[in-house]
């Protein structure tokens, strides 16, 4: 279940530098949290799903990288995505 078009189009615009900037850090980190937030109920409804739970696991890793890199390239710009996002606790 991937996230629609107007849903990525907004995430975009929220947090990269234009409205058609994909690569930047924050970018990929809010859109693989929005498809991991999106994954996760079908997960506990469906717990023999493994080929969706693979995936998952794959995109929690994705995105631990990206974090990874980030926190290495700028700790400021990291702090403040994973306060908006809400993602460490």
């Amino acid at each position: 279940m991937p996230i629609t078009k107007e849903h990525k189009a907004e995430i975009v615009k929220k947090y990269g530098k234009t409205a058609t900037d994909t690569g930047t850090p924050e970018v990929q980190i809010a859109i693989l949290t929005a498809h991991i937030n999106m994954l996760s109920p079908h997960l506990e409804s469906h717990s023999k799903d493994h080929h969706g739970r693979v995936g998952l696991l794959k995109l929690v890793g994705k995105r631990r990288r990206l974090l990874e890199y980030l926190m290495k390239k700028d700790i400021s710009r990291y702090r403040k995505i994973i306060q908006e996002l809400e993602i460490r606790k």
